[in-house]
């Protein structure tokens, strides 16, 4: 265990986190997600949500503010619903300690499979809502 480090970010999520560079993106799929299909590093939160994954991460790096938006979901499939209230979750956790991010950005689903070949990581979760994937764009991190 580490001070200021949520239990929730394993060791190797940690050290991925620190390696990606301003740019890169994470996936944080649900579970339903075929993220060894598409990922080509793949990590496991088994059990966990998106929406305590992103409390737990986004105190660790900044979201590019140099793109129209850091944060993509996937549109809905003609004749799906979308749950407002995933993103709504979602959007709670991102306002918690980066308020001034634009809106997330929603693309087709086969896009957003393409988007996932090209991550830096996936991020297999726990999480089971119907269009729960997420992907964060890393920004730079500001020197203090």
């Amino acid at each position: 265990m580490l001070i200021g480090i949520s239990p929730l970010i394993s060791p190797e999520l940690l050290a991925v986190l620190h390696r990606m560079g301003h740019g890169d993106e994470i996936v944080l799929a649900d579970a339903h997600f075929p993220g060894e299909t598409f990922g080509k590093r793949v990590l496991r939160a088994d059990g966990l949500r998106i929406p305590a994954l992103l409390e737990a991460i986004l105190p660790l790096f900044i979201l590019d503010n140099y793109v129209e938006s850091p944060l993509i979901m996937m549109a809905p499939v003609a004749g799906d619903q979308l749950d407002p209230e995933v993103e709504i979750s979602y959007r709670k956790a991102v306002d918690k300690f980066w308020p001034q991010t634009p809106a997330i950005k929603r693309i087709d689903r086969f896009e957003f499979y393409e988007r996932t070949k090209s991550s830096f990581a996936v991020l297999m979760t726990g999480e089971t809502v119907k269009y729960g994937n997420i992907i964060l764009k890393k920004g730079v991190t500001p020197i203090k």
